[in-house]
């Protein structure tokens, strides 16, 4: 059904000539991108969590929703502040007035959730003596802030975070065909890998220190 009534919104302003109606489009691509990279985020932390045997309780696990949806809200009210008309990849890209006091009240909830969030995982860490899902922490953590708060820091970066995207789904895609794998009758012993060996036990240090360099 999506599809059709995408496809069917299109075909209305290509044909009416109505670049503003398109303009609104690619706004509400960023509304609804932002909302998916909101549930993926907290998708691959619950992932790491129940693979690494560090669950989270129902009411962390609303602290971490709650965040999410906060700093996502905040992040598209920011962009829409004011009426304006912007370029987007050659596209008349048009924001609506979102009034300032919702911005600010947005802002305060993203700005709450976010210490919320700090303290709940701090608390969990000493818990459980400095043991927390570390990747899906991270992955949680790039998907709202890199992604969505601060996707506009470099129009560079705009176009390197869908492919980072596409990377956590791999990630995914691979531990599930790794056990599928492991699981088969007549699987035999994973080889060593040998490649990236030289890099010993820094390489995860290097990888993060990369992705963190590539986003200032």
């Amino acid at each position: 059904v999506v599809p059709l009534i995408m496809g069917g919104f299109f075909a209305y302003g290509s044909i009416a000539g109505n670049a503003r109606l398109l303009g609104y489009a690619s706004n509400a691509m960023a509304f609804f991108v932002g909302w998916h990279y909101v549930k993926q985020g907290y998708g691959m932390l619950m992932v790491d969590a129940v693979l690494k045997r560090k669950f989270f309780n129902e009411q962390d696990k609303k602290v971490l929703l709650f965040n999410g949806y906060a700093v996502w809200l905040f992040a598209w009210l920011q962009t829409n502040a004011v009426i304006t008309e912007r370029r987007f990849w050659g596209l008349d890209y048009y924001t609506f007035a979102a009034p300032s006091w919702l911005t600010n009240i947005a802002a305060l909830a993203a700005a709450a959730s976010t210490a919320a969030t700090a303290v709940m995982l701090v608390n969990r860490w000493r818990k459980h003596g400095g043991a927390l899902p570390y990747n899906g922490v991270v992955a949680y953590v790039v998907s709202l802030y890199a992604w969505i708060l601060f996707v506009k820091i470099n129009p560079l970066w705009l176009l390197v975070v869908p492919a980072l995207h596409s990377l956590q789904y791999l990630a995914v895609v691979w531990r599930y065909q790794t056990n599928v794998e492991r699981d088969r009758s007549d699987a035999v012993a994973a080889p060593e890998f040998k490649i990236l060996s030289i890099v010993g036990p820094m390489y995860r240090l290097r990888v993060l220190g990369f992705i963190i360099i590539g986003g200032i």
